[in-house]
């Protein structure tokens, strides 16, 4: 059995805006805690949790790591998540292995995009959270002004838990200790305001400490300061500086002292069955019940393997265990289980209920997966997390001639550890897409690929998801006879198609009478129909939003056969559309602008040319605006350069997908120009 309890652990995801110092935390606490001999430097590369070299070459986290601390019988594991737009898929990816999510956030930038993603996404999931204000010795930092922004954006449960002193050298406890003197705020006051923000969510103890004057112990307020953070009622700031050491012992006794265990935290939303039938499941942290483990990130490594990193959310993973993946009907043997600690590997005996492990080289493991023992289990699911669509692309292709295999394998190992990168492959066009957040997550991943799998690529912008739709109903027919020296080909087919509302897919029913057309040659008609919405009708770009109604046809009880339909349906589907007002849609993205507010006027002039809308703006700390617009991604191409240049590389995006738009008239008669349904040999 391991050296802890399941009452012992603490699991904290340290998420927030590159620069915040989020790696060089984690080496703090470590040294402090004594798991390594003094901290590193990301400047030197020679940090725990950075320890992949396109990390060490750009001196950023670009995945998370796991380490682990062993201090005053807790056991802590600590996730360094990515701080990097481009990369924040890795860490909403952590959200399901711990129950506390801490923000970290730097003195003197203030709050920033990633900040306030992170404090939305973490109480959208009914995470604890918790708030660290990192390089409060930076003489540049207004800390007191800080306060009062994170409390106006975010509300008035973000307390100071402790505060700094002496000129940000130290910090002073302001939760166990009501007294002492900080470099700003009274110690008592802020003691005083926590203890009643704490209370609020226990009548009987609220009633004791105001109606009664009690003097309340750290003991009595345990279970309201849990369920404080639990509702979302409280969420703690904590005040360090990675740099010099000051407040790291206080965060690490927060950390313990204060923070949910496995036990405690919001049950984690899993969901049991398929369909109709989906109903909750609730996992138990009970080391003798059936397994229930969730694999939180996937990394692939052509020498080591593949290596699945797991949460344990119900009973106990063994050396010897047997475990299902998903609904898998066949099991893997855990030959080997491991804790991390960054990229070092220690093999243990057992895994018990909310601790993180790791297990290696099983092929069926992906990122998401749920690990059972039980076939009472199958069909167990965590509801989905939220992550942002990648929108942007380039189109890639093996540079040597021959690296095709090597190329698609790579490309499967490297798209399974992130989330936020997809493949699109576009059979027409003969064309490989790679898809991520950004101009940099992109040209990072191809860069992972060269180093890892010795794989180069050329890029080329890829072609614009455009999409074609209908806005009206109309009806085709054809008649497909073809007679040669032996057996003929007949199918005749009347159809009718409709609009779908926008996302509604494909829709296909048979409303055909008396046999007309013989049931087995039903589907033929649809997978004619289906060859002419990918291959499209308007401008050569696949269909979506059509409802496909088969109203009559005719048959012959020798020449009829399955291509006859096939071809029949393709070519009435297609004389329909000529009739139904099509149109060519286009992906907009909503796209989150952070910029010095001096360029707010070239920035949204620049953006209404390239047909967006603006949304709204909202200021932030330092002299920043926040700009939401939406803006058709066929705008988007070079924008990262082009944002470079408007605000003197100060500027940074994100783009997310919102939806899909009918283009321009002018643009759509661009996109048609020249394109010919193309005739079927026949």
């Amino acid at each position: 059995m391991p050296r802890y309890t399941g009452e012992a652990i603490r699991n904290i995801a340290l998420v927030g805006q590159s620069g915040c110092g989020k790696t060089s935390l984690v080496e703090r606490l470590l040294a402090q805690a004594g798991a390594i001999p003094a901290a590193g430097s990301v400047e030197k590369g020679n940090t725990v949790s950075d320890f992949d070299p396109l990390e060490k070459e750009y001196q950023h986290s670009l995945t998370s790591a796991v380490t682990s601390i062993d201090h005053d019988n807790i056991h802590l594991n600590l996730i360094d998540t990515p701080g990097l737009p481009d990369f924040i898929g890795q860490s909403i990816a952590a959200f399901p292995a711990v129950e506390t999510v801490a923000v970290t956030i730097n003195a003197s930038a203030g709050v920033e995009m990633v900040t306030r993603r992170m404090l939305q996404w973490s109480a959208e999931r009914k995470l604890c959270r918790m708030i660290i204000v990192n390089k409060i010795d930076d003489p540049e930092a207004d800390l007191p002004g800080l306060v009062v922004a994170i409390r106006e954006e975010f509300g008035g449960e973000c307390l100071p838990i402790n505060l700094p002193a002496g000129n940000g050298g130290k910090v002073v406890d302001c939760f166990f200790n009501p007294d002492g003197e900080s470099d700003f705020s009274s110690v008592a006051e802020t003691h005083t305001q926590i203890i009643d923000q704490v209370v609020e969510v226990d009548e009987a103890l609220m009633e004791l400490y105001l109606e009664q004057g009690q003097e309340l112990n750290p003991q009595q307020l345990h279970d309201p300061f849990e369920k404080a953070l639990r509702e979302g009622h409280l969420v703690p700031i904590c005040f360090v500086s990675a740099e010099t050491g000051a407040g790291v012992p206080e965060l690490l006794n927060v950390f313990e002292k204060l923070m949910p265990n496995p036990m405690e935290g919001n049950p984690r939303p899993f969901l049991i069955g398929q369909g109709d039938d989906e109903k909750p499941f609730a996992a138990n942290p009970d080391p003798d019940k059936h397994v229930v483990a969730h694999v939180f990130k996937v990394t692939a490594d052509p020498y080591i393997g593949k290596l699945s990193i797991f949460r344990i959310h119900q009973g106990s993973v063994t050396a010897n265990s047997q475990l299902f993946v998903g609904d898998g009907r066949k099991p893997f043997k855990v030959t080997h289980l491991f804790k991390l600690q960054g990229k070092t590997q220690t093999e243990v005996n057992v895994g018990i209920p909310g601790d993180i492990c790791a297990v290696s080289k099983v092929d069926e493991i992906h990122f998401d997966a749920v690990l059972h023992d039980s076939h009472e289990e199958d069909y167990l699911h965590l509801k989905p997390l939220q992550f942002p669509v990648p929108v942007f692309g380039l189109a890639i292709q093996a540079k040597s001639r021959g690296d095709e295999q090597r190329l698609g394998n790579a490309l499967h190992r490297i798209v399974e550890e992130d989330p936020c990168l997809k493949v699109e492959h576009n059979a027409a066009l003969n064309e490989t897409i790679l898809r991520g957040l950004g101009e940099l997550h992109l040209r990072l991943t191809l860069e992972k690929m060269r180093q890892r799998f010795n794989v180069d690529v050329e890029t080329n912008p890829p072609k614009i998801p455009y999409r074609e739709t209908i806005t009206a109903s109309a009806e085709g027919s054809h008649r497909h006879k073809k007679q040669t020296g032996g057996a003929g080909q007949f199918g005749e087919v009347v159809l009718r198609i409709e609009p779908l509302p926008r996302g509604g897919g494909f829709e296909y029913r048979d409303d055909s009478k008396g046999g007309v057309i013989p049931n087995q040659f039903i589907p033929a008609i649809e997978k004619g129909v289906i060859q002419a919405m990918e291959e499209g009708a308007i401008a050569g770009y696949p269909m979506q939003d059509v409802r496909v109604v088969v109203l009559d046809g005719k048959h012959h009880s020798v020449d009829s056969k399955e291509v006859a339909f096939v071809a029949a349906g393709k070519k009435a589907f297609q004389q329909a559309v000529a009739q139904a007002k099509g149109v060519v849609l286009e992906p907009i993205v909503k796209l989150d602008l952070v910029v010095p507010d001096e360029t707010m006027g070239a920035v949204t002039g620049d953006l209404s040319g390239k047909r967006g809308r603006l949304m709204g703006t909202d200021a932030m700390s330092g002299g920043l605006l926040d700009i939401i617009a939406e803006v058709p991604l066929a705008e988007m191409n070079e924008y990262a350069n082009e944002l470079n240049a408007i605000t003197g590389g100060r500027g940074t995006y994100t783009l997310e997908f919102s939806r899909y738009e009918a283009v321009p008239a002018h643009i759509q008669q661009q996109l048609a120009a020249g394109f010919q349904i193309k005739e079927d040999e026949e």
